[in-house]
């Protein structure tokens, strides 16, 4: 098999970083890494992502890509703009500020809108409809303006907030953040995804 090198980083907030998880090969970022190992590339993985940033705070994660001239990255972004109450159409805006950063940077993207914070534990149960909405909302936005800047988007939120408000172990002791269990989850759902943009671009550069 020809392996090929890629370049990958994670860009965003304490999902891309990996807050939460018992250890650093369970985050998000060695787990997506593994699974592009497996799939033939060999893979030089930044964790560009900081803990607690919201979209607008992208645009140094961005600078900072560039500058290591990533093949392909993935974007976290949307938990903390929720839950700072940011506007759907501003962070929206500061996502597609970013993602018009790396396309001219050469980078290819994978967008993963927000999560359903309707699931977090700590989120009164009277109050989870209305999040959900507000989480609805943002990820619509967000999933617009990836698409609108030539990025894949990995609508895996059905699927994640599903086993998320069901199974407790999924969070970490904090009760907000992934256990490391939960990254395992994540990482299961965005791997097709992420390994499908990776192939993409390989074969692009082939053409």
């Amino acid at each position: 098999m020809i392996r090929t090198t890629l370049r990958l980083a994670l860009l965003g907030d304490s999902l891309a970083y990996g807050a939460g998880a018992a250890g650093p090969g369970d985050a998000l970022g060695p787990r997506l890494a593994a699974a592009l190992t497996h799939a033939g590339y060999d893979v030089d993985l930044s964790v560009l992502a900081v803990p607690g940033a919201v979209s607008r705070d992208l645009a140094a994660q961005v600078r900072r890509a560039a500058a290591l001239d990533v093949d392909l990255s993935v974007v976290v972004v949307g938990a903390n703009d929720l839950a700072r109450l940011v506007p759907p159409a501003q962070a929206a805006a500061a996502l597609a500020s970013a993602l018009a950063g790396l396309r001219e940077a050469g980078t290819d993207v994978v967008v993963v809108p927000a999560p359903d914070m309707s699931t977090v534990p700590w989120v009164p149960p009277a109050l989870r409809p209305l999040v959900q909405v507000a989480s609805r909302q943002l990820q619509r936005a967000q999933a617009a303006v990836a698409r609108a800047n030539g990025a894949m988007v990995a609508a895996v939120s059905d699927a994640v907030s599903a086993a998320f408000g069901t199974d407790p172990a999924l969070f970490s002791a904090d009760r907000f953040h992934p256990s490391s269990a939960g990254y395992a989850h994540i990482a299961q759902a965005l791997v097709p995804h992420v390994v499908a943009a990776a192939h993409a671009r390989r074969d692009g550069a082939a053409a």
